[in-house]
This record gives C-alpha cells, sequence and structure tokens, in this order.
C-alpha cells in the first residue's frame, strides 16, 4: 500500500515543480502564463471533445510506460520501445488486412497478438545479447530502433504499400479487426481498457507471483538474486520480451483502433515518451496509469492552447515539461543514492 500511495504521491509533486517550470519559460517566451495555462487545462479536458482526446492520447502513452517500467524493474533500461511499437503495429496490420474469413472477436485477437509476438521478439533479441554475452541493452535497443524503424519503412513502401495510395501505408484493415469504439462519436476504442488491464495485470504479476518477486529481486541486485538461486539469464531476456510485448502490443492498439493501417512515421515518439511515464510513475504500474493520464492530457492541451494564446505558446512546451520532469526524478534517484 505504502509503494501505491507514493507512487500517486510522486507524479503530482514532480508536476507541480514542472508546471512551475512551464510558467516560467512561458514568461520568458513573452506570454502570460495564467492564462496559457487555464487554456492549457481547457484544451486537456473541458474544451468538447477534449477528454476523450487526451484520453486517446494517454493509451499509447501508458503501454510504453509499462514496457518500460518492466526493464527498469529488472535492472534493465529498454531503450528500444519505439522499436518494438513499430514492428508490431506493422505486425498487427498485416494480419487486419491479409487474413480474412474470421469473425471480429477472433481478428481482432489474433492482430493484437501479432503485435505482442513482433514486440516481444524485438525486445527478445537485445535481452538474449545481454544474457548471454553481456552487450549492453542501451546500446543494443537503440540499434534496434534503427533496425525496426528501416525495416518498416521499406516494407511499407515495397512490399505491403496500398497499391490505391501515394503514400507509405498498408492497405486498410478489415472492419473484423477493428477495435470497438467505446464513446460513440468520438475516436477513443476500448485500447483505453486494454492498456488499464495491461496495467493492473502487471501489477498482480509483480506483486503476487513469483516471477515478479525474481524481477523485482534481479533489478535490485542480481548478485544477491544470483546466490538465492534466481536465473539471473533468464529473469534479463525473459523481462526484456515482456517489456517488448507490450511495446508491440501499444502499436498493434495504435493501428486496430485509431488508425485502421499502418502508415510510416505514425508514432511521434511514443516509445521514447514512455520513459518519461515510467520515471513519473516510479515504475509502479498504478503511477503509470496516472503519469499517462496526465501527460496524454497535457500534449492534448498545448495543441488548444497554441491555438488560442496570443502570442502563440508553441506547443512544443510539453517536450520542455517532459524534460523538466526527467531531470527532477534523475536529480532525487541521484540525492537519495547518494544519502
Amino acid at each position: 500500500m505504502r509503494s501505491m500511495v507514493r507512487a500517486l504521491l510522486l507524479p503530482v509533486a514532480v508536476l507541480a515543480m514542472a508546471l512551475v517550470v512551464a510558467a516560467l519559460v512561458i514568461t520568458l517566451a513573452g506570454s502570460p502564463p495564467l492564462p496559457a495555462l487555464i487554456a492549457w487545462w481547457e484544451g486537456a479536458v473541458l474544451a468538447r471533445g477534449a477528454l476523450s482526446e487526451s484520453l486517446l492520447n494517454a493509451t499509447p502513452l501508458l503501454f510504453t510506460g509499462l514496457a518500460v517500467a518492466v526493464g527498469l524493474l529488472a535492472g534493465q533500461f529498454n531503450i528500444g520501445v519505439e522499436g518494438q511499437l513499430l514492428v508490431g503495429a506493422l505486425a498487427s496490420a498485416w494480419v487486419g488486412f491479409a487474413v480474412s474469413g474470421l469473425p471480429a472477436p477472433l481478428h481482432v485477437l489474433l492482430a493484437l497478438l501479432a503485435g505482442m509476438v513482433a514486440g516481444g521478439i524485438w525486445g527478445w533479441i537485445p535481452g538474449v545479447l545481454k544474457a548471454w554475452r553481456g552487450a549492453h541493452e542501451v546500446i543494443t535497443t537503440i540499434m534496434m530502433n534503427y533496425i525496426a524503424i528501416y525495416l518498416t519503412q521499406y516494407l511499407v513502401t515495397r512490399v505491403w504499400k496500398d497499391p490505391n495510395s501515394m503514400s507509405p501505408q498498408t492497405p486498410e484493415a478489415l472492419p473484423t479487426a477493428w477495435l470497438p469504439i467505446m464513446v460513440q462519436g468520438t475516436r477513443l476504442s476500448v485500447g483505453l481498457l486494454i492498456a488499464l488491464a495491461t496495467a493492473l495485470l502487471l501489477w498482480y504479476l509483480l506483486k503476487r507471483t513469483v516471477w515478479g518477486y525474481e524481477l523485482r529481486a534481479v533489478g535490485a541486485n542480481p548478485e544477491a538474486a544470483r546466490a538465492a538461486g534466481v536465473n539471473v539469464s533468464r529473469v534479463i531476456w525473459g523481462s526484456m520480451l515482456f517489456s517488448g510485448a507490450i511495446g508491440g502490443l501499444a502499436g498493434a492498439v495504435e493501428v486496430l483502433g485509431v488508425h485502421h493501417r499502418y502508415y510510416d512515421q505514425f508514432s511521434p515518439g511514443y516509445g521514447f515518451d514512455g520513459i518519461a511515464v515510467a520515471l513519473l510513475g516510479n515504475n509502479h504500474p498504478i503511477g503509470a496509469v496516472v503519469a499517462a493520464l496526465v501527460l496524454g492530457a497535457m500534449k492534448n492541451g498545448a495543441v488548444y492552447m497554441q491555438s488560442v494564446t496570443v502570442p502563440a505558446v508553441p506547443r512544443e512546451i510539453t517536450t520542455v515539461v517532459q524534460a523538466v520532469i526527467i531531470f527532477f526524478l534523475a536529480a532525487m534517484r541521484f540525492r537519495r543514492r547518494a544519502g
């Protein structure tokens, strides 16, 4: 319970500090901070359709935040969630348009599973390299990101390109592979419920299973865990496999629930934003839910803020806030370790 309380309080405290910095940046940019912050809030929650769009933005952030958190809990810094998201999205899109004759629930399930398998394999490779050869996961996952970017780009422009479109995109997935819309008149699909269910499942696995105990033990002290009989190598590649599967699921939900096809560069960096979500959520599944909702709302509100403020406050202020959040959290962890 204490860990859950800390996971909920940390995002609030850090966000408050980040908003103070954001107000200072807005002032330095020549705009009055209070009207800009009010417009930010209106665009995130109060404006017409704002809440559903904020929840829509939060969905991939929650998936990628959970993916990064799994790796961090096992002591693995998975920078490759972006690549895992891309290959997962393309795999689910292929199942969506190439496989036919299946009823809707089965087709959706198969497409989601394809995304998880593709993302899991993409995460498992760096995990194996780390467990068996000692290759640092930060380096290998960054390299895997570039492979994923150019591989998916090649496939979507040369192999699976929609012949009826000039854009680099796959054919549209069959309607039987689409995720149902949760609120009619919006773009919000049941992908949000899948993300929340993933967070609850991860919380249960971490707190109530042997796998979760071993994962946390390896993350805390791999040598002590090895001495206690834990197969550290298996935990390392297993955590990266699980992390990659969640990243792939993020891509699958975006394709099946929002775009209904894969198109090149559809992700604005969800995998990298997941790092901020995981850190802000203190690597706790419930904390990640809060962090994803907050950052998703901020991203959506920043677009509205830019359109109504005079002079316009650029929506990139959200990136500044994310950077400040990461800076504060890194400083807090460094101080804790030094103490």
